[in-house]
């Protein structure tokens, strides 16, 4: 199921790293907004629990 703008009551956690990696690329690289269709909000959400699962080892800094 693909969230988008029209879901307010998305919300990422970092512990839930098979949800986290189907915004990062082949080369670990995190999707722009324009392809991830998520509001300004929702992708900064998005970054910060990626970048903490990346920091707790939980995902790879590079793909």
């Amino acid at each position: 199921m693909h969230k988008t703008k029209s879901d307010p009551g998305l919300y990422f956690d970092y512990r839930d790293v098979k949800t986290l990696q189907r915004y990062i690329d082949a080369y670990g690289r995190i999707e722009p907004i324009a392809k991830t269709g998520l509001s300004q909000k929702q992708q900064k959400q998005l970054m910060t629990a990626i970048k903490r699962a990346r920091h707790l080892a939980l995902l790879p800094f590079v793909g």
